[in-house]
């Protein structure tokens, strides 16, 4: 049986007074948000972007996803994890500072804004799950903790997954910092050293200090990294990347893993909605402001986050008239996170596209 995914299409012009009224009409239609019952908790897993990037989903279309389920008489809260990587988001405070920059307030949006220090034990949770990479998955207590969760996500190339949408912002966004790490773990970049050109950008970017310039070259010391892959997107000469012939590939499956272990006993009672709106070649961690790879599609919302990644993808491959993630990340095989979910029972690949006129 197919899965429903309902879109709504934008158009160029539109400004954010029409996509919030697209946004609004979504929610009805839909009825994605149907689960939610009065005196719910629910959590509401969202990218608040990262400084300097403004790819992240407007706080004016979380508002109105907000405004809906307080309609319910429900009780919500908006939240992220931490980082491995530096920048704004490493630690809650910066995290929740850089938050209310972009727009994502108490103020503006009604609810509380949370984001756990999960170095703390009493915020992460184990979940065991024995699937083939991950036995026991270090989830951030929060997202367990409720009685429902809503996931916002912006659809857009990934440096590591090929593409981002609802299972990554789940499987790699709801992990707590050792969770991620586990994840990243199988990936320690080579540097090639006929590209580098010993610029040092990699150097100032890595947390843990595991690179340096020796000969006017980079130097990646693998006992040190932690296979963040900051160095990977901040080098404009190509000349690091991770051998994924000898496993870095596992990624994949690792975050669809995790992503099992928050959906699947919510089954029930989960929607997601991906905003298909300025969607570009990396994701919203990277801190500068990344063009558009083709022109903006619409939103989309289901309570399937395979059937929607997947109704995503289609979208974009058909809108730029090529598989664009797949030219943009040619050695990503980005199937194998939608196959694998599939294989898990997280989804469907097979859906029904219901537009919303």
């Amino acid at each position: 049986m197919k899965s429903k995914v309902y879109f709504i299409g934008v158009n160029q012009e539109d400004d954010v007074f029409l996509i919030s009224q697209k946004v609004k009409r979504l929610c009805e239609e839909s009825k994605v948000l149907d689960f939610i019952l009065k005196d719910d908790l629910i959590a509401i897993k969202i990218h608040f972007g990262e400084e300097g990037n403004t790819g992240f989903v407007k706080p004016q279309y979380v508002k109105v996803i907000v405004e809906e389920i307080l309609k319910k008489q429900a009780k919500a809260f908006l939240s992220d994890t931490n980082t491995l990587y530096k920048g704004k988001r490493t630690n809650s405070q910066s995290h929740l500072e850089l938050a209310k920059t972009h727009g994502f307030s108490k103020e503006n949006l009604g609810i509380d804004i949370i984001i756990p220090d999960d170095q703390k034990k009493e915020n992460v949770s184990e979940v065991t799950i024995n699937r083939r990479f991950v036995k026991t998955a270090k989830i951030t207590k929060i997202f367990l903790e409720n009685n429902g969760l809503v996931v916002i996500s912006h659809f857009k190339g990934h440096l590591m997954t090929g593409f981002g949408g609802a299972l990554k912002n789940v499987g790699m966004g709801c992990a707590s910092r050792e969770g991620k790490l586990f994840q990243h773990s199988d990936i320690a970049p080579v540097v090639y050293k006929d590209k580098c050109v010993g610029c040092a950008e990699c150097v100032k970017v890595c947390p843990k200090g595991a690179i340096r310039i020796i000969d006017n070259k980079s130097n990646i010391d693998p006992k040190k990294c932690i296979g963040c892959a900051s160095c990977i997107a901040v080098c404009n000469y190509s000349a690091i990347d991770v051998v994924w012939e000898k496993g870095a590939s596992t990624i994949q499956e690792k975050m669809i893993e995790y992503a099992y272990s928050v959906i699947k006993p919510k089954k029930q009672k989960i929607a997601f909605f991906n905003f298909l709106l300025k969607i570009t070649k990396e994701c919203d961690c990277i801190a500068k402001d990344d063009p558009k790879i083709c022109p903006d599609i619409g939103i989309l919302a289901s309570q399937d986050p395979v059937s929607i990644d997947k109704a995503s993808l289609d979208l974009v491959n058909k809108t730029s008239g090529k598989d664009i993630f797949k030219e943009l990340h040619p050695k990503r095989n980005y199937q194998k996170q939608l196959n694998y979910a599939f294989k898990l029972g997280l989804g469907n690949l097979e859906y029904e596209l219901i537009r919303i006129g």
